[in-house]
């Protein structure tokens, strides 16, 4: 049975979509079967996965609207080793249709009952806002891994997402909890993001992973290349730390 994430944080520029493809590739690296859902309009995971938005034929648009399948839309990124429910610009447009249908929050959770044995994980790349797409995303999930930068912007966004997260658990996902908060563009030479981590550390305990996502330039550059830094770079500082935030990752999920 797969184990369903959202990457997700109402802020944004927080590194949701590098987290999202990079942890993707690294979990691909390691053996495992993964499914990477994009459901933010602007298709950026689907095209950092070397996936071409425009060429797609079928996308999470018709999965939602229910014209068509995850096993009939979703396709193998060769170069990244995992598969990919794209998004592009007809997405926009399905906010406004899912209101007027049944199930609105819950067209993703269907779709994903039918690809459960297919897939050891399926990670949800969600738009930076509370949206139907977003509900979607945390309806289907068994748990949210929430990438955040160590500033203090940062922090009071995390506490919309936080209530947020019990109000869907609350109503719509019993099963939804923070699996984790994963610090990326880390820079430990900056006394701020040292202190901010500090506190996250002190009042997440050990929701916090260990791992930590350093800024680094050859995860910025490699979306120009239509792959995750992991694959661009393997050898890279922030690659590394993606591949050991995989093996985390399988490791806190054989714990649970």
């Amino acid at each position: 049975m797969a184990k369903i994430f959202c990457i997700a944080n109402q802020k944004g520029g927080v590194g949701k979509t590098t987290t999202a493809v990079n942890l993707a590739a690294g979990l691909a690296k390691i053996g495992q079967r993964v499914l990477l859902v994009d459901l933010d309009p602007q298709g950026n995971a689907t095209m950092g996965s070397g996936i071409d938005k425009r060429a797609m034929e079928q996308s999470v648009y018709d999965v939602l609207l229910e014209s068509s399948t995850i096993q009939e839309a979703a396709v193998l990124s060769e170069k990244c080793g995992y598969h990919v429910l794209g998004a592009n610009r007809e997405l926009s447009g399905a906010e406004i249709e899912l209101v007027a249908l049944e199930r609105r929050n819950e067209r993703l959770k269907a779709a994903l009952e039918a690809v459960q044995s297919d897939f050891d994980f399926v990670l949800i790349d969600c738009p930076p806002s509370l949206s139907m797409l977003t509900l979607n995303g945390l309806c289907s999930a068994h748990g949210v891994i929430v990438p955040m930068q160590c500033e203090y912007f940062a922090l009071e966004g995390l506490t919309d997402l936080v209530n947020t997260i019990k109000q869907v658990h609350a109503n719509m996902n019993k099963h939804l909890q923070i699996i984790g908060l994963l610090r990326v563009m880390f820079d430990p030479r900056t006394t701020l993001q040292q202190q901010v981590s500090d506190q996250l550390k002190a009042h997440f305990g050990d929701k916090v992973f260990d791992t930590v996502i350093p800024r680094n330039v050859r995860l910025a550059e490699a979306p120009s290349y239509g792959v995750p830094g992991v694959v661009f770079d393997p050898a890279a500082k922030g690659s590394k730390a993606f591949i050991e935030f995989a093996e985390e990752m399988v490791q806190r999920i054989q714990k649970m």
